[in-house]
């Protein structure tokens, strides 16, 4: 069996993070073949999604001022007597990152006794329900939490009750937008692990050459947006050379609808209402800033091969100057940060119509199947992963990383307010972050009051019945009311068909 180098056991005595009373060497560890499926590696998620329900209503705890000193978090929750083997649906040695492996050595460290072995693929849902009635599924997988019901649903997840009465997890130190997603018929089912919002990325020497401000890309005002975008973009002989505002639909959909004042299912997640005129209106409009362009197919067209369509890299969007501002993940600051740290990139918070702001949550949960035979392993694994100081011993590799190369450092948003307290009141400094900073703060500041989808009965069908819907409005020409008319009937059949 392969051996996993015990790289966080160095920056565990450095934090003084809490080790196994037990001491010696690692976990071996052992990649898997065959028809154990996998999830995908927590670096950056795929545009939503993944997540990112109504806004939450608790706040973590509040941190200090950025840089402040504080101590680092620990876990009060003694060792569990646990050993034996489990499969763990994850990347490891083939393409996981700094972020994802710190936090597996936090583990392996602290349980030498549990041999771990690795799938190395990726979640697939189109195999997971067979494997499980197999019995060949992993012990425990990391889902979008967007779909995570569909899999209740099914009786392929256990709840996590008991692992979170008996090893003490304390649901509170997670966003309540996130442990809304993973909680079903009154059980909690996932444990959050990332959380990605949204905030709007502008490009600075796009609003220089046609005399704008970042201040005046407001989402608020969907009239004078709607002049923006056309200010922002370039289309001469009907051959497009710039995009303006992009709206980045299907994929933020449901951010739209919340400007609106609307949602596309009831809080309790069992009602669809796709077809409520706040929820048409807002695909209308957003359609709209795509058809300003001449029309959706060649939009489509130039945002996916047009220059800087790469999307990472030195030439980007922003660099290449074919884009003026859109909505994105937070976690593209960090790839901006890294790739093209000198590219001017201002921000402004999405805001509703009303003029708050807001911001959209998505990401991943980490889960048990239905058919685990170590049970206690599999849970106390999901919990250390996820605990603030396996989150901090990660953030500080890839900040200590950043520092070797000079590139600014804009930090890791985990689904863990307790975590993120520290790691963006010490970690993360004016400093290191540079001209990022203030983008930063604003997303921290957004993140407990994120919206995110309720957890749906079979969320999976629901979310493909929805951007289906968005798809017809753009490719087919459907008019929005149509195409949210067809699809509520089919939401509301799936949603009732796999209700509890």
């Amino acid at each position: 069996m392969q051996q996993r180098p015990l790289t966080g056991l160095a920056l565990f005595t450095v934090l003084s993070l809490t080790v196994a009373a037990c001491g010696g060497g690692g976990a071996t560890t052992q990649p898997t073949t065959g028809t154990v499926p996998s999830v995908v590696a927590p670096s950056e998620p795929a545009e939503s999604e993944p997540a990112e329900s109504e806004p939450a209503e608790s706040e973590p705890a509040e941190s200090e001022p950025a840089g402040s000193p504080g101590a680092v978090p620990s876990d009060p929750v003694e060792d569990a007597d646990i050993s034996g083997e489990i499969v763990v649906g994850a990347q490891f040695a083939e393409g996981a990152d700094e972020i994802a492996t710190t936090r597996y050595d936090v583990f392996l460290e602290r349980y030498p006794g549990v041999t771990v072995n690795w799938t190395e693929s990726n979640f697939d849902p189109q195999t997971f329900l067979t494997s499980v009635a197999a019995g060949e599924q992993p012990d425990v997988v990391r889902m979008d939490r967007e779909i995570i019901s569909t899999y209740i649903s099914e009786g392929a997840l256990m709840p996590l009750d008991d692992c979170v009465a008996d090893r003490q997890i304390d649901m509170g130190q997670y966003y309540d937008s996130a442990v809304r997603q993973v909680t079903f018929d009154g059980q909690v089912y996932g444990i959050p692990e990332d959380y990605s919002t949204r905030i709007v990325l502008i490009n600075d020497s796009v609003l220089e050459e046609v005399g704008l401000t970042p201040e005046d890309i407001d989402t608020s005002d969907w009239e004078a947006l709607a002049g923006i975008n056309e200010q922002l973009m370039s289309v001469e002989g009907g051959q497009i050379s710039r995009l303006g505002f992009d709206p980045k639909i299907p994929e933020f959909f449901p951010l739209w609808v919340l400007a609106n004042g609307g949602a596309m299912v009831s809080a309790d997640g069992l009602t669809a209402q796709l077809d409520s005129p706040e929820v048409v209106q807002a695909l209308e409009y957003a359609v709209s800033l795509i058809t300003a362009h001449g029309s959706a197919a060649a939009f489509t067209d130039f945002r996916s091969t047009g220059p800087g369509s790469a999307f990472f890299g030195e030439e980007n969007q922003f660099t290449e100057d074919s884009l003026g501002a859109f909505p994105m993940e937070q976690w593209y600051l960090n790839v901006l940060a890294a790739d093209t740290p000198d590219e001017s990139v201002s921000f402004q918070p999405f805001r509703a119509k009303d003029g708050s702001e807001i911001t959209f949550a998505t990401g991943a949960a980490w889960a048990i199947p239905l058919g685990t035979e170590n049970y206690d392993a599999a849970c106390e694994f999901i919990r250390v992963v996820t605990r603030p100081e396996a989150w901090v011993a990660a953030v500080q590799v890839r900040a200590d990383a950043r520092a070797e190369t000079g590139e600014p450092f804009t930090g890791t948003f985990t689904a863990n307010a307790e975590a993120n307290d520290y790691i963006f009141s010490n970690l993360v400094t004016e400093e290191n972050a540079g001209p990022y900073y203030p983008h930063v703060q604003k997303v921290v500041e957004l993140m407990p009051d994120a919206y995110a989808l309720p957890a749906v009965p079979n969320g999976e069908a629901f979310k493909r019945i929805w951007t289906e819907a968005v798809r017809r409005a753009l490719d087919e020409g459907v008019p929005a009311a149509q195409a949210l008319a067809d699809a509520q009937v089919e939401a509301q059949d799936q949603i009732d068909s796999g209700a509890p």
